[in-house]
């Protein structure tokens, strides 16, 4: 059998161990500003925190787990849950609900409504100037909310931005280069492991 490009690409992530590794190794200190976008069941941002104490952002836009995220660190006032998605302008997405691949571009028994932010409103509405980890999960969403970090500039307040393109968007491959060549302006790729995960590090952060 031969094996795609994305099987390839995973296959490589489980063997390197990048759940565990790589994911969670950077340059955190704990008083540096952690942005998880797609919080599912808040378990990267429970590891994130456990290993650096710093303060984390989760966004969830879907009901059922943002009120899990909120129950389970209720007692912890450095991670701090926002119910709404983050994207490029204000609106409303039909959301459907199937785990961690809900997303608002595939079909699901199960769907509900989700008020969309503007990113860069919401970081000055939190006061965030700057953000070192970014992490992004969000279905097909993160097509729109990079192309929006990008030209509003807004890309340059954020280190580290890990990312998860998803290839069932129209036109991935090619909106996923012209989003790899935008962030080559003011970032530098530290990892790729296409279609599964891939870093960006702001030029200069070393």
């Amino acid at each position: 059998m031969v094996l795609t490009e994305k099987e390839l690409a995973h296959a490589r992530w489980v063997a390197d161990r990048g759940d565990k590794t790589l994911r969670l190794e950077y340059d955190i200190n704990s008083s540096d500003t952690v942005v998880d976008l797609g919080g599912f069941e808040g378990q990267w941002a429970s590891d994130v925190f456990s290993r650096y104490l710093c303060t984390v952002h989760v966004v969830e836009p879907v009901t059922q787990y943002a009120e899990s995220i909120a129950h389970r660190f209720e007692r912890n006032k450095n991670i701090r849950l926002h119910q709404c998605a983050l994207g490029a302008s204000h609106g409303e997405l039909r959301l459907s609900v199937s785990g961690d691949a809900s997303s608002a571009f595939k079909e699901a028994e199960a769907a509900e409504s989700a008020k969309v932010v503007p990113f860069t409103e919401w970081m000055t509405d939190q006061g965030i100037e700057h953000i070192v980890l970014l992490k992004v999960n969000i279905e097909g969403g993160e097509y729109d909310l990079l192309d929006h970090l990008i030209s509003s500039g807004c890309i340059r307040k954020i280190t580290n931005i890990q990312v998860q393109f998803h290839d069932f968007v129209q036109d991935a491959d090619a909106r996923m280069a012209q989003i790899q060549a935008g962030l080559s302006r003011t970032h530098v790729r530290t990892y790729h492991y296409p279609y599964v995960w891939e870093n960006w590090r702001l030029l200069g952060a070393d």
